[in-house]
Parts: structure tokens; sequence; C-alpha cells
């Protein structure tokens, strides 16, 4: 902050605090103004929270959005401890299962399915149920 907002004289002075700011006073256009807020903008920080989602590390994050990874990883711990406050310890009626194919022992043996069993309420595991079955012969089935 170097000068006046309004008539960008370099004359001020502080004039009291208001919503945990510093408000000030210019003494030529008797014009009353804070600092805007210093820090990144809410979109910033959810964007971390996405690329940190998607699997991205603390580090990384800060290199794509130009912060430090402390930052990083503030932002992410404070919006774990808000998710607390959303948790529902009530017990889970519907469970959704996520179709994943796969490839269980060798490629060439093989083939399977498998679901992948997420637990969002209880302690947060993830669990992987499948089954495999041996690959048809190659000329199986054909006349």
């Amino acid at each position: 902050m170097d000068s006046c907002p309004k008539c960008k004289s370099t004359n001020f002075r502080k004039d009291g605090i208001v919503k945990s700011k510093q408000r000030y006073l210019c003494k030529d256009c008797k014009y009353r103004f804070t600092v805007e807020q210093i820090g990144k903008s809410n979109k910033v920080k959810r964007d971390a929270l996405i690329l940190y989602l998607e699997g991205l590390g603390f580090r990384s994050i800060g290199r794509f959005l130009n912060v430090s990874h402390v930052t990083v990883f503030n932002w992410i711990k404070s919006f774990g401890e808000k998710l607390n406050e959303f948790r529902n310890s009530g017990d889970i009626e519907v469970v959704e299962l996520d179709e994943m194919h796969t490839y269980i022992d060798s490629k060439k043996i093989t083939v399977g399915f498998g679901l992948l069993l997420i637990d969002m309420e209880k302690d947060l595991s993830i669990s992987l149920l499948a089954t495999g079955a041996p690959k048809q012969a190659e000329g199986y089935g054909k006349r």
C-alpha cells in the first residue's frame, strides 16, 4: 500500500481497525480505506485441492501454482479439518461399485475383472475385490 486509492496521495495515517483489518485515513481527501487482502484467491486454493485429489504431490502443485509447497500443505490440511465438520456418522445404506477390468497374474494365461470398494465413512479403507479365470484356447468355440 503506497498511496490513497482515491486521490493517489502518499499523505495518510492509521485510522483504527475494521473487521480485523487496519484502516487508513488520507489526510488530503479524508478518504478512509483498508489494504486489499494479501494472499491467494479461493480459486487457487480450490485448484490446489483438485490437483491434490488427482494425485499430485505438494511440491508439484506448488511449482504449478507458483506457491510454496508448505502453503499447499497448509491449504490441504485446513480443507481436511473443515471436512470433518461435514462427516456423517450414520451407517451407509447404499454402496456404489466401480467396475475395473484388470489382468490378474499373467496376461497370456488369465483374464479377470475387479470391483474397487471405497469405504468413505469408516476408516477410508480401499479394497479390491477381484476374480480371475483361465483364458480360453485360441480355437475354442469356433467351427
